[in-house]
């Protein structure tokens, strides 16, 4: 799967530890955690309407066809996109560490991070 890693926002760190850059990590993993999950959500909600018009259609009401074949077909999708997903991660927490010394004040450096 050739997706480009850059769909997660670019963090702006600041030179300390404040509100406005805890508020831009949360929504950075928020987003990242949307875009990782939404192939997976996306499969199992085509694959319960295709199951429901099907059931509709030949008056077929077994639950138990609807969420075996969901659960089969998101299995599929996690094994297939397991490492796009994982590089993702992989990138987003390399940033994070990355960066946390930037963030956090030291005492060779006081000037970082202090207020």
């Amino acid at each position: 799967m050739d997706i480009p890693l850059d769909l997660i926002g670019e963090f702006s760190y600041p030179s300390r530890m404040d509100a406005q850059f805890a508020v831009d990590l949360c929504r950075d993993a928020i987003w990242m955690a949307l875009i990782v999950a939404s192939p997976i959500l996306i499969a199992g909600t085509i694959i319960g309407l295709l199951i429901g018009l099907l059931q509709a259609l030949t008056q077929i009401q077994e639950q138990t066809i609807a969420i075996v074949l969901k659960i089969i077909v998101m299995i599929l999708v996690v094994a297939y996109t397991m490492p796009w997903i994982t590089d993702i991660m992989v990138e987003h927490g390399t940033k994070v560490f990355r960066d946390i010394p930037g963030i956090i004040p030291s005492e060779e450096q006081p000037w970082i991070g202090g207020t």
